[in-house]
């Protein structure tokens, strides 16, 4: 299979603070464009000296399966992934292209990378260079995010944001989204236009967040302005509303009923303003410990029917296992992190509603989970379907093995691989 990695573009000149590190914690605090450009040269075919990508084989090894993305989408369903510019390597591509039917712009797209300060120009370059990649590979596109209150890089200060009057907001926010939009038009199939905009508590009476420098500076508003843009600049592309937290307890001691009632009662309010919102994403940040105790298969079948009576298709997106109280061993830790997998998605894939699955990443190589959560015994995040040397784990059994069991639905979208 021949997999298609576009040459890096030049990128303008970024002064870098501190140490060059090749992960997610230092290009979101603002170290990219060395970072990219150190990931540009693996993708080129340069070694990377002293890494494990350096010494693993040029092609990935087999998994005796037919690519993740044909067993999805015999099923109706879209198998795709997240994958950004710094992680194109020399040999993840070919695994990235090979499993993916579908790409989720991870990083590209936020704004440490499009917009890295205030007074910066847009610079549309990484995230040009992702989707390149996505077409060149016949893989459909969800692009993230036009409407966030992470994502910034160091390039923004707290009074950058939350400090403007409601007009420098609004000229601001939708500025970056009309521009970007306009840019990308016909090339995404699908935008994360608000992504984390609800909560049960820090909201207001429809179950939208108040603590966001978008609320408080323009309102409520933001939202339902963000989608019309999008509606309005590439009318083609699936206009997305994007959450987590509704399967157990999370890491933060959030319970997952309150976040489901905040959720469906933002999504209704946005229906009843005739906001275009054409789909609701899921995100599956999955919690080992505990979890067939913790997680009520009756009440996340209830919450997905109600999502679905709706009108609208579901996609679990961001999905993944943070390993947190299991063994150090790998051998045990695989084993129940597959298990997660396996009794999450035996329930998830049961609602026909729901039309795709979108990892959050597919090797243990890059996971936002080894840099922003590390385990304090200092073994390494095993989250993903694929281990650091791109070989499958029992992760990807599992989720191949969901996929072969899931009822055939109707299509949202058809492979583009053909």
């Amino acid at each position: 299979m021949t997999v298609s990695v576009p040459p890096p573009r030049t990128l303008p000149p970024t002064r870098l603070s501190g140490d060059l590190h090749l992960d997610r914690r230092s290009l979101l605090r603002g170290a990219t464009a060395g970072a990219i450009g150190v990931a540009a040269a693996g993708a080129s075919g340069t070694v990377l000296a002293g890494t494990a990508e350096a010494a693993a084989a040029a092609k990935p090894p087999p998994t005796g399966r037919p690519p993740l993305w044909r067993q999805a989408d015999r099923k109706g369903l879209v198998f795709g992934s997240s994958i950004a510019t710094w992680q194109l390597d020399r040999n993840y591509p070919k695994l990235h292209a090979r499993e993916a039917g579908l790409l989720f712009t991870e990083d590209d797209l936020l704004w440490y990378q499009l917009k890295p300060g205030p007074d910066e120009p847009l610079n549309f370059e990484p995230g040009d260079r992702i989707i390149d990649f996505a077409e060149a590979n016949d893989q459909r596109v969800i692009a993230a995010h036009l409407a966030w209150d992470e994502g910034f890089g160091e390039g923004w200060s707290e009074d950058d944001l939350w400090g403007l009057s409601r007009a420098d907001a609004k000229k601001l926010l939708y500025g970056v989204i009309r521009r970007e939009v306009q840019h990308y038009r016909g090339r995404a199939d699908g935008w994360i236009v608000a992504n984390e905009v609800t909560d049960p508590e820090e909201a207001d009476k429809h179950g939208f967040r108040t603590n966001v420098p978008w609320y408080r500076t323009i309102g409520p508003g933001y939202i339902a302005r963000s989608f019309h843009l999008a509606e309005e600049h590439d009318p083609g592309a699936l206009r997305i509303i994007n959450e987590f937290g509704f399967e157990t307890v999370n890491e933060w001691g959030d319970r997952p009923e309150p976040r489901r009632r905040a959720y469906l009662k933002a999504i209704d309010r946005l229906l009843d303003q005739k906001v275009p919102v054409q789909a609701v994403g899921i995100q599956g940040h999955l919690l080992a410990d505990g979890f067939h105790r913790t997680f009520r298969d009756k009440a996340y079948r209830a919450f997905l029917r109600e999502v679905a009576d709706r009108g609208l298709p579901i996609l679990i997106t961001e999905l993944d296992v943070l390993d947190e109280g299991l063994p150090k061993a790998p051998r045990p830790r695989d084993r129940k992190v597959a298990d997660v997998y396996r009794h999450y998605l035996d329930v998830t894939l049961d609602e026909p509603a729901v039309k795709a699955v979108i990892a959050f990443g597919l090797t243990d190589r890059y996971t936002w989970l080894e840099e922003d959560q590390p385990r304090e015994d200092g073994a390494p995040r095993r989250p993903l379907a694929f281990d650091r040397s791109l070989r499958p784990k029992p992760a990807y059994t599992a989720i191949s093995n969901a996929i072969r069991h899931a009822p055939v639905r109707k299509r949202l979208w058809r492979s583009k691989k053909g």
